[in-house]
């Protein structure tokens, strides 16, 4: 049995391709390099905005026409949002919701008849996704959150908090080690809110990790900028934890954040930047903007532009907003055009890579350690990334086996595009 899994959208779908390609290897199927090759297709869509929505549908429709004579799962939160009409409009052979996507293995097995030969399973402790040339792993430790954002459908799609127990994520990290990841990503809906349902907290579960596992290098997913104390940065004490944060700004102007029903204002996300700067010399931290939220007037752009100028960030993921059925959101008044979302888009992306260059130019001359993740194509020299998570390409010799290794580098000046460091081995 032959199965390929496709993700669309966040970290916490990436942990979950993760642990589906864990449990497929149980059952003694083959993951497949593509679905025209599977017998078994699983799709975990996104509905996080419109165009995710249209994405989702793009891709099941996709592998329905590219290989009509494979079994057809999707998942996610486009498939919990829609069970019904994905089920009669898109003909898929079985829907997987959010609640139970974490038995959706098993769950295919029994609903689809599969053939299991659990028998040619790889051995115990080989990570699925290793031979996928991953370097990373996402671990999936909460899913749920609490807070209903006005543009956000996932909190209705992903349900209540629910975490995994400290010793269940402490376990799924050391068997990602043993089979040669180098990093783990933690990742939740929610992040911060993990172990609210369980007795236990964010921290306790990092110093858990850093203390009872060995992984080189501990990363932390997505992480609401309100939920952070004064404490957490000492975690950071600890160099296995990586200093990077992304941290959703959304918007700088105060009044579109209470629109929005965001629980941090402007001042507040300065203030956590400071602290973590101050904290940790050259500490990563990326954000999300959204361009165009409904209302949001040429005062309160100008106000998202001089505090992202104002940060800088490493990285702006900027999304141009589009109405999501089912949020607030979607019914406030004055919505804005596509040419003035448009508009606002290039100049954030504009700023956003003058911002990127200022970091790096920053760390010229700096040392860092580097897990390498390959080559950047062709016969260009290996690639990766630094601690506070800048994108790095090694000059010098090429030749030598690199990959999947954490070296000691000097970064030596920026690419001619101004988008990576250029560093040589120590």
């Amino acid at each position: 049995m032959r199965v390929f899994l496709q993700t669309l959208g966040c970290r916490l779908n990436e942990a979950e391709l993760e642990r589906w390609s864990r449990n497929c290897r149980k059952q003694g199927f083959v993951l497949a390099d593509s679905a025209e090759h599977a017998d078994l297709v699983v799709i975990n869509t996104c509905a996080v905005t419109g165009e995710s929505v249209r994405k989702s549908r793009q891709l099941i429709r996709r592998a329905q026409r590219g290989n009509p004579q494979a079994k057809l799962v999707v998942s996610g939160c486009y498939a919990s949002l829609e069970t019904e009409a994905i089920a009669a409009e898109l003909g898929v052979d079985l829907v997987v919701t959010n609640p139970d996507k974490d038995r959706l293995i098993d769950i295919a097995v029994r609903h689809l008849d599969l053939a299991v030969m659990p028998e040619t399973a790889t051995e115990p402790g080989e990570h699925a996704l290793l031979a996928r040339g991953r370097h990373r792993a996402f671990v999936k430790v909460q899913d749920g959150c609490r807070y209903r954002c006005a543009f956000c459908i996932v909190t209705k799609a992903r349900g209540d908090e629910r975490s995994q127990s400290v010793a269940a994520v402490v376990d799924e990290v050391n068997r990602a080690h043993a089979s040669g990841i180098q990093e783990v990503v933690l990742a939740g809906v929610h992040l911060g809110g993990y172990g609210s349902d369980i007795g236990c907290d964010l921290t306790t579960l990092i110093e858990a990790v850093l203390s009872q596992t060995a992984v080189p290098r501990v990363r932390l997913g997505s992480l609401e900028p309100w939920e952070l104390t004064d404490a957490f940065w000492s975690l950071f004490d600890d160099p296995r934890l990586m200093p990077h944060l992304h941290l959703p700004l959304q918007s700088g102007a105060d009044s579109v954040l209470r629109r929005m029903s965001r629980r941090c204002r402007s001042a507040d996300f300065r203030e956590l930047v400071r602290q973590a700067r101050q904290a940790i010399p050259g500490f990563g931290i990326t954000t999300d903007i959204i361009v165009g939220f409904p209302g949001e007037t040429d005062a309160e752009w100008q106000q998202t532009v001089a505090f992202a100028r104002a940060m800088p960030f490493s990285h702006i993921h900027v999304f141009a907003y589009s109405p999501r059925a089912g949020t607030r959101a979607a019914g406030m008044p004055d919505q804005l055009s596509h040419n003035v979302k448009r508009m606002r888009s290039r100049q954030m992306h504009a700023l956003a890579q003058a911002g990127r260059r200022q970091i790096l130019s920053r760390a010229v001359g700096q040392i860092f350690e580097v897990l390498i993740e390959g080559r950047s194509g062709g016969d260009a020299g290996w690639s990766g990334y630094t601690p506070n998570y800048l994108r790095v390409e090694i000059e010098g010799d090429t030749l030598a086996d690199l990959d999947n290794r954490i070296i000691r580098v000097r970064a030596t000046a920026l690419s001619a595009d101004g988008e990576r460091l250029l560093a040589r081995p120590l």
